[in-house]
């Protein structure tokens, strides 16, 4: 087998933006992470997990397991070259609980850097790694409020947000592995060990009414469960959200579930299933003693705040919704000077509109042509799916369905095509109505303007009384032909109103045909 460490790299390109890459070497798993780009949305392009179970046994003999060290080698070996063929720089391992704690620790941690000179590796503290784990969930949920649990193999580590701050932060010797074999593999001595863990911290007692923050591969894996298990519409974890009481009907189940019955459940790693009854057991204990309104679970996590932090700070303080709109634009849509002209075209319709609501217009308006490269007849469809299932940390499921609807209203999808059924479930009647009305008023302005800023500049929306008005101005390429009519009458019918007409003198400014639709 070829022992060697420094593989060749290849060098970022005008193609390939430059990339970082993060390992997190953790007590259960392993899992390198390779993003591109230092975007508001962190883009991975390489996402790869090895169970190992560095911190097996660790509760009995204090020590790292030995067949997990030699595996890891090999993990890391592949883990390094990949890294570095992709041109990822830096590269950094993040090892957390069972390193830190294990009496071999530092003997497996210099033996890494004698293997792998030039590697950057660092053993988190417990106060780190819940820092990170907060910035992580901070970077997608920016006004994030409550209490975030990040499980783990060794340990549980615990963060007070506030607000979208860190006030407070603890870590507890509740991993999944470490709990099992505290334990015994006792469930019921299991719950009894974490209610007297937690009780230790005071501040878990301020979650009453607010959120609770799920991060952790077993939490995940719980979540994939309760998807499976009720025909969810949608197979993505992050930002799932389950009130208080199915959560804990979650935990409840999972618990009295046999083994031969877990492994039978599709898509959930074999891996992971002894660990499932211990993470129930830690998930049911913290809804118990904080009292959160909802869990949320979160993919975002010690990763995603390692790379937060390298972000210019500019960057760090974007909107992550309406950065995640802009970005899909620049990757699928047809240029930037339309989606801000679309936004205030738009307002009329939308008077006394929630700051939410406001934020959800505003990065409809930048994804409203992400179908434009389809084939004609698949456009709306292949729209709708693109934007329902695109990767994004700033996207949760409301706002995935409500932008899916909307572009493909945009595209005129029919409102009773089977494949919308995943929006319709998602979201409510008054939410399915405004994503509605926003998509027959882009696809107004698409037919008006071919995409083009300057000759949408040549129309305007206003209500007036009971009508809809659309301004058109003399001359210059706009006007109200069959299919300008047949839109405006469909616009003003979701809108309440009669579609109306007026023509407005010509401006004095430039065109600019630069798209058609």
């Amino acid at each position: 087998m070829s022992r060697r460490t420094e593989p060749l790299t290849a060098a970022p390109d005008e193609a390939h933006p430059h990339r970082v890459g993060v390992v997190d070497l953790g007590s259960n798993s392993v899992r390198l992470v390779v993003y591109e780009g230092l975007a508001r949305n962190p883009v991975a392009i390489f996402n790869e997990k090895a169970i190992l179970g560095l911190g097996r046994g660790l509760q009995a003999t204090g020590l790292l397991n030995e067949d997990a060290i030699a595996h890891s080698i090999l993990v890391m070996e592949r883990y390094v070259a990949v890294a570095r063929s992709m041109g990822a720089d830096p590269v950094e391992v993040l090892a957390t609980a069972a390193v830190r704690d294990a009496t071999n620790g530092d003997a497996y941690v210099g033996m890494l850097r004698r293997r792998f000179p030039g590697l950057t590796l660092r053993v988190l503290t417990g106060q780190e790694e819940a820092r990170l784990s907060a910035e992580g969930v901070l970077c997608g949920i920016p006004d994030a409020d409550g209490i975030l649990g990040d499980l783990g193999g060794g340990s549980l580590e615990l963060v007070h947000i506030r607000g979208g701050a860190m006030v407070g932060a603890a870590t507890l010797p509740l991993g999944v592995i470490r709990l099992s074999e505290q334990s015994g593999n006792d469930v019921v001595r299991a719950r009894a060990i974490a209610e007297e863990a937690l009780a230790a911290i005071p501040w878990l007692r301020e979650g009453v009414g607010r959120d609770l923050y799920l991060v952790g591969g077993a939490w995940r894996a719980l979540a994939r469960i309760h998807i499976g298990q009720t025909g969810y519409p949608l197979q993505i974890v992050h930002h799932y959200t389950l009130p208080r009481e199915e959560a804990r009907d979650l935990t409840s189940v999972v618990t009295n579930l046999s083994r031969r019955t877990l492994e039978r459940i599709p898509g959930l790693s074999r891996k992971r299933v002894d660990g499932l009854p211990f993470a129930a057991v830690v998930m049911r204990r913290l809804l118990r003693v904080t009292q959160a309104r909802r869990a949320v679970f979160s993919a975002n996590g010690m990763r995603e705040g390692w790379f937060a932090g390298r972000l210019p700070p500019a960057v760090r303080a974007e909107d992550p919704l309406i950065a995640a709109g802009r970005e899909l634009n620049t990757r699928f849509g047809r240029g930037d000077a339309l989606p801000p002209a679309l936004i205030a075209w738009t307002a009329p319709l939308f008077t006394g509109e929630t700051r939410q609501e406001r934020r959800l217009r505003e990065a409809a308006c930048w994804v409203s042509d992400i179908g434009a490269h389809e084939h004609p007849d698949y456009k709306a469809e292949q729209a709708f799916l693109r934007m329902l299932r695109q990767p994004g940390i700033g996207l949760d499921h409301h706002a995935r369905a409500f932008l899916a609807l909307v572009v493909a209203m945009r595209h005129e999808a029919e409102p009773d095509q089977p494949w919308l059924s995943p929006a319709r479930v998602l979201l409510d009647v008054a939410a399915a109505q405004r994503a509605e009305l926003l998509g027959a008023a882009l696809r107004l302005a698409y037919t008006l303007s071919g995409g083009s800023a300057g000759l949408l500049a040549l129309t305007g929306l206003r209500r007036e009384h009971e009508r809809l008005v659309l301004r058109l101005s003399q001359g210059g390429g706009v006007f109200a032909g069959d299919s300008v009519w047949r839109r405006l009458e469909r616009l003003a019918e979701l809108a309440g109103g009669e579609p109306a007409t007026e023509i407005a003198p010509p401006k004095d400014q430039a065109i600019d045909v630069d798209a058609a639709d």
